[in-house]
């Protein structure tokens, strides 16, 4: 990567100052511990879990958390009876204001198709054994909306604070299609 940089600012093709913003950008302003904090905020307190429920959108941009396939967002939430993931069966889409870049196997054609025919098979691949009484939602996202899953908050957990939580909180969980560990 360095060496095609290099090789591309030599040429002048692209600015430094440029790709230092994109490398900023992602590593600071967009990815997943954004949306760490969203669900944080949701665990800890009940009036912004609320708005998220209901306009996960503006709930979601008034922390700052805006542009790049974050707008219409919908917040579904795992609970013990519910377990909620989502997928793109068309192309990627994906909140990136939320989660970052997507994974490989987020775009792969076989997650795309198998999500939506087996996804206790899919969650089980990822390590997530769902219960047979536990309802599998799979939501799939569009251009015109996204979806980022709340988990179940971890037992354990009572008293942390949003920061303490936050770093509990994966990618994979906001997909849906990881458990959230429980603290020791």
């Amino acid at each position: 990567m360095r060496a095609l940089e290099r090789l591309l600012v030599d040429k002048g093709l692209v600015d430094p100052a440029a790709l230092d913003a994109v490398i900023e950008t992602y590593e600071h302003r967009v990815g997943p511990r954004n949306g760490a904090q969203v669900v944080a905020r949701a665990w800890t307190e009940p009036q912004y879990r609320q708005w998220l429920m209901q306009d996960a959108t503006a709930a979601i941009a008034s922390l700052g958390y805006t542009g790049r396939q974050g707008e219409h967002m919908i917040a579904v939430e795992n609970t013990p009876q519910v377990h909620n993931m989502v997928v793109c069966t068309l192309c990627s889409c994906y909140p990136w204001s939320v989660l970052g870049l997507p994974p490989m196997w987020y775009k792969s054609a076989p997650y795309r198709s198998r999500a939506v025919s087996d996804p206790r098979g899919v969650l089980k691949e990822f390590g997530v054994e769902v219960d047979a009484g536990v309802e599998v939602r799979v939501w799939d996202s569009t251009a015109e909306l996204r979806y980022l899953v709340i988990p179940e908050r971890p037992a354990g957990t009572d008293g942390w604070s949003a920061e303490r939580l936050a770093e509990l909180v994966t990618r994979d969980s906001m997909i849906g299609v990881a458990r959230l560990a429980v603290p020791a």
